[in-house]
């Protein structure tokens, strides 16, 4: 004997709630709105010099980037010309102070001037410079932890 249409009708709202997939965990709560002035950064050691300008450091605004998804403040010193090198995670760079460069190590440089910006790829050999006279600083965020993998 068939079951009578409205039993179905009853049961199916049932079966289809059963198939449906879990219900997944809300995100964690964002962080609460930030202001921070540029007197407030706390720049910090990368570990990361070409070996005559000095080092290149960093200043976080989101997340941490030793450890996944961030947005930093980077400093470069004027002259500074990186080893060529790798990131694992692509990420894109703003220029916020002095004139940069970022490309191939045979290409030409481009000079990106402050509000330039430029979207590095992960796993692509690179050449990050600062050819003003004075310091460069950029805005940088990636997806991922910041590595620094020198190709040569």
């Amino acid at each position: 004997m068939k079951p009578p249409i409205r039993t179905l009708a009853a049961v199916l709202p049932l079966v289809v709630l059963l198939a449906a997939p879990p219900a997944t965990v809300a995100d964690p709560v964002p962080p609460p709105s930030t202001t921070i002035p540029v007197t407030n950064l706390r720049f910090g050691s990368t570990g990361v010099s070409d070996g005559v300008h000095g080092e290149l450091l960093a200043a976080p605004a989101r997340g941490d980037l030793a450890h996944g998804a961030h947005g930093t403040f980077i400093r470069m010193p004027a002259g500074f010309v990186s080893p060529v090198h790798t990131h694992t995670t692509a990420y894109w760079g703003v220029v916020i102070a002095g004139v940069a460069a970022n490309g191939r190590p045979s290409a030409p440089d481009v000079s990106l001037p402050v509000g330039s910006y430029w979207y590095q790829q992960g796993g692509e050999a690179h050449v990050t410079k600062c050819l003003s006279a004075n310091e460069c600083l950029f805005f940088i965020s990636q997806e991922g932890a910041f590595d620094y993998v020198v190709t040569r």
